[in-house]
């Protein structure tokens, strides 16, 4: 009996090896599964068709300005080094590899407003997204990538250069301009401190009404605009006395998320007021407004600018 247990024990642990062994051959066969079918630019350059590779002059001034800005306000850390053209996409299956390069965990892709240095980071997807935050950055970017690439779409790669050596982003483009590229389009240049103008210049003391805007305004990295949010209040008045107030608000992003709320909450008596909540952010971001509070906030990450505040106005 004591000779059956032991055989028995034998027979139990020679199982085990063998499902560890076949465990460990179906995860190493996994593995190299993965590996294969991880997509390259190779994949999507079998998707389009061949190009020249002197890009047009619109999309190679938009890298110009890009440069110039990158060097007023980060210095020497990133640098343009170089462009390859890979082609012009001409499957659906090109878009569909496009929308997986773009938001593989290994791409790089930049964040921020450069004209506030603390909200600017640099780093493959990996590191700078987690949980929710980086389904929210794949989400966005597969959703702005099917309204945006089509076939036809050009599509190179930027060469970058910075203190830790060189890496690559996808750009898309066509003979109009650049539409997105991961670090390019992940970056914005807006004033934190936004633009006023009202009616007081030029005003008479007998003006029946009087307003009052501010708003923000978002570029691209090549100076041209790329969104706006803002708001403006005006009063009605006789003397010293407000009888009515109204506000209008907008907000608005090429290749981004939007939002903008405003209310009155003081019409009569010696001024008038409101309340706004506005905010913009790239696609890697989301916004929400918050009706109690009254205000938006944003969740995630990406180059985002929000404003909430109240504003009075007195004749």
């Amino acid at each position: 009996m004591k000779k059956l247990v032991t055989a028995f024990k034998f027979m139990a642990v020679l199982s085990a090896l063998t499902l560890n062994s076949c465990s460990d051959e179906n995860s190493e066969i996994t593995k190299q599964e993965t590996v294969q079918t991880k997509l390259t630019t190779a994949d999507l350059q079998k998707e389009t068709t061949s190009i020249s590779q002197t890009i047009p002059g619109t999309v190679q001034a938009q890298l110009d300005e890009s440069q110039k800005s990158l060097e007023k306000y980060l210095k020497s850390d990133l640098q343009i080094a170089g462009v390859k053209v890979i082609g012009q996409i001409s499957t659906q299956k090109g878009i569909e590899i496009s929308k997986s390069l773009i938001t593989d965990k290994d791409q790089f892709i930049a964040i921020g407003n450069l004209m506030d240095l603390s909200t600017v980071k640099l780093g493959r997807i990996n590191d700078l997204y987690v949980g929710d935050d980086l389904n929210t950055a794949q989400t966005g970017l597969k959703e702005m990538m099917t309204e945006e690439i089509k076939t036809g779409t050009n599509v190179m790669e930027v060469i970058w250069s910075n203190k830790n050596g060189k890496f690559t982003s996808l750009c898309f483009y066509n003979d109009s301009g650049i539409i997105w590229d991961n670090v390019l389009g992940g970056l914005i240049v807006m004033d934190t401190r936004g633009t006023v103008e009202n009616s007081n210049a030029g005003a008479t003391a007998k003006v029946a009404s009087k307003w009052y805007k501010e708003w923000w305004t978002a570029s691209w990295l090549w100076g041209s605009k790329r969104g706006e949010m803002g708001y403006q209040i005006t009063i009605y008045y006789t003397g010293s006395s407000v009888s009515n107030a109204d506000v209008n608000d907008w907000a608005n992003i090429s290749l981004g998320k939007a939002k903008s709320e405003s209310k009155v909450t003081k019409k009569t008596g010696a001024y008038g007021q409101c309340q706004y909540a506005l905010g913009l952010c790239t696609p890697t971001g989301s916004l929400s407004f918050n009706a109690s509070k009254f205000s938006v906030s944003f969740s995630g990450l990406g180059s985002n600018m929000v404003s909430n505040g109240v504003k009075s106005l007195y004749p």
